[in-house]
This record gives C-alpha cells, sequence and structure tokens, in this order.
C-alpha cells in the first residue's frame, strides 16, 4: 500500500475524536483515522469493561500494537499467555493469532494498526455515538460479518482462555 507523502497536522485534545461503541464490547474514540493518515495507520482509544474478551484472530494485513493506558489485560499471544498492567505493551505482527480479556474496569488501551487499512473493519463493527452515548449488545455475529464484508481481521476460533471468570 503507498500512503500519502504530503503532511497535514492532526492535534486532538482529550476526549476528542469520533466515538463509536464497538460490537466486541468497549467504546473507541478514534485518534487518527487511515484517511487522515494517509494510510499510514489507524489509532484509537478503546475504553472496555471487565472481562470483555476477544475471540482468537489475527489480523492478515496488519500489525496490532496495544499500549495499556490504564488497568490491565491478559494477552494470549501466538499460545503464550501474558499479564500486561498499565505501562505494558504488546506487538502481535500481521498474521499472529491472538487475544485478550480485561483483567481490570475502567481498563483502557491505545490501539495502534499499521497500515491502516482495517479501519474499514472497524467501521463495520461499530457504530457511531455522541457525547453521552452508551454502547449496545456484544455481538460478534456484526463482527465476523464486518471481516468477512471488509478484510482486516480473521477470526480463527473461540477466546482461548481456561478461567473466563476472572
Amino acid at each position: 500500500m503507498e500512503t500519502n507523502k504530503t503532511a497535514a497536522a492532526i492535534v486532538r485534545q482529550p476526549g476528542e475524536g469520533a466515538r463509536r461503541w464497538f460490537f466486541g464490547g468497549g467504546v473507541h474514540t478514534w485518534k487518527a483515522t487511515e484517511d487522515e493518515t494517509g494510510g499510514a495507520f489507524l489509532l484509537f482509544e478503546d475504553e472496555m469493561t471487565l472481562n470483555k474478551v476477544t475471540p482468537l484472530h489475527t489480523h492478515p494485513e496488519s500489525d496490532e500494537t496495544m499500549y495499556v493506558l490504564s488497568g490491565e489485560i491478559l494477552m494470549h499471544m501466538d499460545g503464550t499467555e501474558y499479564q500486561v498492567p498499565a505501562g505494558g505493551v504488546t506487538i502481535a505482527l500481521r498474521g499472529v493469532p491472538h487475544a485478550f480479556k480485561v483483567l481490570q474496569d475502567g481498563t483502557r488501551v491505545l490501539c495502534l494498526h499499521t497500515p491502516g487499512s482495517a479501519q474499514a473493519f472497524y467501521d463495520g463493527a461499530s457504530e457511531s455515538l455522541g457525547p453521552d452515548g452508551e454502547g449496545g449488545d456484544v455481538d460478534f455475529d456484526l463482527i465476523r460479518e464486518s471481516g468477512r464484508v471488509n478484510g482486516g481481521i480473521q477470526i480463527i476460533g473461540p477466546p482461548p482462555f481456561t478461567d473466563t471468570s476472572t
């Protein structure tokens, strides 16, 4: 993918950016979109609730970096589990199977996809929220459908965690 070589500044203050309810649970605040970065990356903050869990999946065409801003996640990466508290980072290069589970209420991560080609998936697997909006129900069927239609993700199995009560 060729990226735009012309520079345009992006400045977002805390809380600024399009807010979207992600059907897998959590509210995304988009800090820099694929269009704004000329395809180079997609950057969003994800506010998640306790025990949110993702299915085992890959991102075939983008690398996913998650920096834990607050709280803690359990990351299953290529068959190994890691507890990642605030200040920790995970990097799932394209094609690496991974999943995560939220271990603390109020967990927030900053998620970076490079390149930004996964944005169509996230757009199709979420809906716009107003400033005081609340999310709906978790719906993995809508996530699968967005992946089928838009690419950006390949779900390869159920959540791999043996203890889902933590």
